[in-house]
């Protein structure tokens, strides 16, 4: 949202604030000529930036549904408040968060999620060891998208085993390769 969206003119930078109970996203420049926040909420939109648009109409940038983010925003997640700040010269999405959710980050987050709990580690090292063993050369990038997850988390399991002497790294990251250690 904030690429398309943002003004330009505002020399700030988008900024996001993630809380217990909320996330919240705070762009440069208010709502462009005469949107209104309850127009925004029945789907109404308005080009700020012309030229990006035409980036994304030429399928030049990353990006769908073109003026139709927020009702499609709104759909998946009611809770949104929206505040236009004509004064201050900012537009903030406040996304409200469900109770029990946590922050990434807090001691029990690695709990809620399968892909970094403890349980799921070792079957998670042992495929980083097959694919290795199957492609010496695999970046960690294709490991990431083969198990489906993060780059992040790939090279913390990467630093485990690299810790645990399973695995190590022959050459430089461009043009080295992968050593399973028996």
């Amino acid at each position: 949202m904030p690429l398309v969206h943002r003004d330009y003119l505002v020399n700030a930078p988008i900024r996001v604030f993630i809380f217990d109970d909320r996330i919240e996203i705070i762009s440069p420049g208010h709502l462009p000529n005469n949107l209104t926040v309850e127009k925004i909420r029945a789907g109404n939109s308005n080009t700020r930036n012309p030229i990006l648009v035409s980036y994304v109409a030429k399928g030049l940038l990353p990006y769908h549904g073109l003026g139709s983010g927020i009702k499609r925003a709104l759909e998946l997640w009611p809770e949104i408040e929206f505040a236009d700040d004509r004064d201050g010269c900012l537009f903030t999405a406040c996304i409200k968060r469900k109770q029990g959710l946590k922050v990434i980050g807090e001691q029990d987050a690695e709990k809620s999620s399968p892909k970094s709990s403890p349980k799921s580690s070792p079957k998670t090292e042992d495929r980083i060891l097959q694919l290795i063993a199957h492609d010496r050369s695999i970046s960690t990038e294709s490991l990431g998208a083969e198990l489906g997850i993060t780059k992040r988390a790939v090279l913390k399991q990467v630093d485990k085993l690299k810790e645990q002497g399973r695995l190590r790294r022959i050459g430089p990251a461009k043009g080295g390769h992968w050593e399973v250690v028996e």
